[in-house]
C-alpha cells in the first residue's frame, strides 16, 4: 500500500533558504512541494490554490508577515496545517504562533530530519515545538500558573519510576530526545519510548504539557 504523501506550501522571502528547505523536504519520500512562496500574501493564495496539507511560514516577510499570514491561513484555508519557521526564537513569537493556530514552531537551525519530523507530524494533526521553542513556553506559561498545582503535579509524578522522572525533568528543561540520551547515556529511540510511556501515565497530550507538569513537581 502506498503511503500518503504530504504536501507542502513553503513561505520565506530569501530564496537560498527556499531552496535549501525543498532540498531537505523532497529527500524525504513522502513529501512534495509543491509552491513556494516569498511573503505571507502569496502563501495564503498558493495554499487556496494548491490545498496543501502543510505551509511552512517564516515570520520576517514582506508585505504580509508570517503571523499575519497564519491568521488568515485559517480564515481562508480552515484545514491546513501550518508551521512556523524562523530564527526568531522569542517567546512572545512562539505564542502568538500557538495562539493563532499555528501547528508548531521550528527554528531554522534546526537538523533536517528535525524538520522532515516536524511536517510529518503536523499533517498527520500532532503538535510540534522544537526543544528550544517548548522551553520559551514552559518559562511563560509556568510563572502565571497557580502553585496549588505543585501538590497535584508531584501525586502524578509519584506515580512514575525513577528513570521515567529523570526523562521528564529532561523535557521540563526544553531537552530533544536525541539530546536528554546523551544526558542519560541512552538511544534516541529508547528516550522516545520512555516520553511516549510518560505522557501516557501523565495523561499529557504533548511535551509542552509534560514539560509543564514537570515544572509544578519542581524537578
Amino acid at each position: 500500500m502506498t503511503a500518503q504523501v504530504i504536501r507542502v506550501v513553503i513561505a520565506d522571502d530569501e530564496p537560498l533558504i527556499r531552496a535549501g528547505i525543498r532540498m531537505i523536504l523532497t529527500s524525504a519520500p513522502d513529501i512534495e512541494v509543491v509552491a513556494e512562496a516569498a511573503n505571507g500574501r502569496e502563501a495564503v493564495d498558493l495554499a487556496r490554490a494548491h490545498g496543501p496539507d502543510v505551509v511552512l511560514l517564516d515570520i520576517q516577510m514582506p508585505v504580509m508577515d508570517g503571523l499575519t499570514a497564519l491568521a488568515e491561513l485559517g480564515r481562508a484555508v480552515p484545514g491546513v496545517r501550518a508551521l512556523v519557521l524562523t530564527t526568531f526564537g522569542e517567546k512572545e513569537n512562539v505564542l502568538r504562533a500557538l495562539g493563532q493556530g499555528s501547528a508548531g514552531f521550528l527554528l531554522k537551525d534546526s537538523a533536517p530530519g528535525e524538520l522532515i519530523g516536524a511536517v510529518r507530524a503536523a499533517a498527520a494533526g500532532d503538535a510540534y515545538l522544537s526543544p528550544g521553542a517548548t522551553r520559551h513556553v514552559v518559562d511563560q506559561l509556568a510563572s502565571g500558573r497557580a502553585a496549588v498545582r505543585g501538590e497535584e503535579a508531584r501525586r502524578q509524578v509519584a506515580e512514575l519510576s525513577e528513570r521515567e522522572r529523570g526523562v521528564l525533568a529532561l523535557l521540563g528543561e526544553g531537552l530533544s530526545n536525541a539530546d536528554a540520551g546523551r544526558r542519560l547515556h541512552m538511544s534516541e529511540a529508547t528516550v522516545k519510548t520512555y516520553v511516549s510511556r510518560i505522557l501516557a501515565k501523565l495523561g499529557c497530550e504533548n511535551r509542552v504539557q509534560a514539560a509543564l507538569l514537570a515544572r509544578d513537581a519542581g524537578l
